[in-house]
């Protein structure tokens, strides 16, 4: 009579098994900081609206743009690590003025 052990103490399966949690708590991580950074973006873009809507200083609106662009920069970055590579339906569903993805990517001095 021959005796084997549980399939679940042989070493693939334990390997699969643990690459396989980990790879879903890095998938979500990813999913999670993409839905922060899409969070961030609404808001910048939120401000800017409230912004055309009101009379303000020119300094305002030069930061307010600065601030949208910083989180929409960081936003496309955050999708293309997810593997989402194409942008403008982002750029539509987000409603994302010509004027800030102008000043995407420009370093700035603070």
């Amino acid at each position: 009579m021959t005796v084997r052990p549980p399939k679940s103490l042989s070493p693939s399966y334990a390997a699969s098994g643990a690459l396989s949690a980990l790879e879903y708590e890095l998938l979500s991580e990813r999913a999670d900081a993409l839905g922060r950074h899409g969070l961030k973006v609404e808001k910048a873009i939120a401000a800017l609206q409230v912004l055309e809507r009101n009379e303000t200083t020119p300094e305002l609106r030069e930061r307010l743009l600065d601030d949208a662009a910083d989180a929409v920069w960081a936003f496309f970055i955050q999708r293309e690590i997810c593997g989402l590579r194409d942008s403008r339906d982002a750029v539509r569903r987000y409603g994302i003025p010509k004027a800030v993805m102008a000043r995407l990517g420009i370093v700035r001095r603070k």
